[in-house]
């Protein structure tokens, strides 16, 4: 939603060329070296903290979409807080896309994204679900340090973001 159009209908098709084709990317490149470990846990008024929990504690997680409300906001009861600190400190990276179908995470721009962002929520900016499911696998696979997961994560490599 937040990308131009690559095309428009009317009497005739008009193509945003410039849009379609990525030259500078380089050839495609198929990655089979996936952990597929994740989870989506999308967040709804009055979510429990056993369900939470639940999610947070699936053996071998490896990483966490988390869909937050808007801008990234997300519950601010220190339970939850506390639950995502647990997982983040365990090495399970927790990364924070938006439920809309437009906007982007602006991690801190409101109170209740502050905390995440303490305590190491990555925020995906404008990234789909879809889009931080497939980035998260594929960098887990390369077996990255913390720090350069985030660095690459918040860096568009495909044009995701």
């Amino acid at each position: 939603m937040n990308y131009p159009p690559l095309a428009e209908s009317g009497v005739h098709l008009k193509f945003s060329k410039h849009l379609l084709l990525k030259p500078e990317l380089g050839e495609m490149v198929v990655w089979k070296n996936l952990v597929t470990e994740v989870v989506v846990l999308k967040l709804f008024p009055g979510i429990s903290k056993n369900v939470v929990q639940s999610i947070l504690k699936t053996p071998q997680l490896k990483g966490v979409i988390l869909e937050t409300y808007g801008a990234g906001n997300a519950p601010t009861d220190s339970w939850f807080i506390e639950e995502l600190s647990k997982a983040i400190r365990k090495g399970i990276h927790i990364i924070n896309v938006t439920q809309c179908t437009s906007g982007l995470v602006l991690m801190g721009h409101y109170q209740t994204s502050t905390l995440l962002r303490k305590i190491g929520v990555v925020g995906a900016k404008d990234m789909t679900t879809e889009s931080a499911i497939a980035k998260m696998m594929y960098l887990l696979g390369k077996g990255l340090k913390k720090d350069m997961f985030i660095q690459y994560f918040q860096k568009s490599l495909r044009g995701e973001i």
